[in-house]
């Protein structure tokens, strides 16, 4: 194309490091990009919990608090495309949009970050404690693995985050926090293996929680790209620097989603990986009755072709049902 695409995205430091991300993946592929901030309703309501987003009025369903005005921008053609968290996505897009590229994904597991030293080396140690997160998901498996442990809501961006535990760990409001490895890494605020870091002049002790028993969300760790179905030129760039073998495991797990009709306030957990050189696609689900706080949750593991993503979540459907 002669002239610069125009990619679209949230402000904040993750959403703009990601954009980085998509931006060197096509300069890579020969393609030039200019990055406009948009900013969602998400960013503009950081005082409302994220359920408190489906209710009254003028509700925003789904995880579209953090698309919304993304994808009214493409619709205005003020962008070519737009980069996401794909966790932040909904399940199922209006029928003008398409998720056509995704990144390389990075590591999935969720971390515990505490200012006290050795609090996440056994879950069930966090009995009595009070955990930070705005994940239901987080939430759900958290009071599952450790009974009485508090879950509290928390918002803001990963930076503010960690500021509200280093305060409210100081006060003894709050032990600890749930955030997703990927955006720690990708921001240089965690690097794998470390046991702490310096924030701001605090010590922040972390531990990577185990994926296959702490389940994380489904896309969780991919960057999703987001056009215009209609827009062939700019589907024909992005190509060129799609993921195939993350494309096909958020496909998977999207595809579970949808056919739970899964929301942004349902508890689940999807994990995929590949067996057999990659000819196998292995997903592990777990999943919690939003009514049913007490309830034990369903949990299945089911294998399929690689190139059958769909496939597979109609698997662990039948498997439920």
């Amino acid at each position: 194309m002669s002239q610069p695409l125009i990619l679209g995205t949230r402000g904040s430091e993750l959403a703009l490091a990601q954009a980085a991300l998509t931006r060197t993946a096509l300069a890579a592929a020969g393609c030039d990009c200019e990055i406009r901030v948009v900013q969602t309703i998400g960013d503009k309501r950081p005082d409302l919990k994220l359920s408190e987003f489906s209710q009254g009025e003028h509700a925003v369903v789904d995880k579209g608090i953090f698309t919304k005005e993304l994808e009214e921008a493409l619709l205005r053609r003020e962008i070519d495309f737009a980069v996401h968290s794909l966790k932040d996505v909904p399940t199922e897009l209006g029928p003008e949009f398409e998720i056509v590229a995704t990144l390389p994904r990075a590591a999935t597991p969720d971390v515990l970050l505490a200012t006290e030293e050795g609090l996440g080396a056994d879950l069930t140690l966090l009995h009595s404690r009070t955990i930070a997160t705005s994940s239901v998901r987080r939430a759900r498996q958290l009071q599952w693995l450790c009974r009485g442990v508090e879950v509290v809501d928390i918002r803001g961006n990963v930076p503010t985050r960690i500021r509200k535990l280093i305060a409210n760990a100081a006060s003894g409001e709050w032990h600890g926090i749930l955030l997703a490895r990927a955006g720690l890494e990708r921001l240089g605020i965690y690097r794998p293996g470390e046991s702490s870091f310096e924030f701001e002049g605090a010590t922040v002790f972390a531990r990577e929680l185990d994926e296959t028993q702490f389940l994380p969300a489904a896309g969780q760790g991919a960057v999703g790209i987001e056009i215009l179905k209609e827009n062939t030129a700019v589907r024909e760039v992005l190509e060129k620097i799609n993921h195939a073998p993350t494309f096909a495991r958020v496909a998977a797990e999207r595809a579970f989603l949808a056919a739970l009709k899964a929301g942004c306030q349902t508890p689940v957990g999807a994990r995929t990986w590949f067996e057999d050189d990659g000819e196998t696609l292995v997903m592990a689900v777990r999943v919690f009755d939003e009514d049913d706080p007490a309830g034990e949750p369903f949990v299945a593991e089911a294998r399929g072709a690689a190139g059958e993503p769909e496939a597979l979540a109609g698997m662990l459907m039948d498997l439920k049902c």
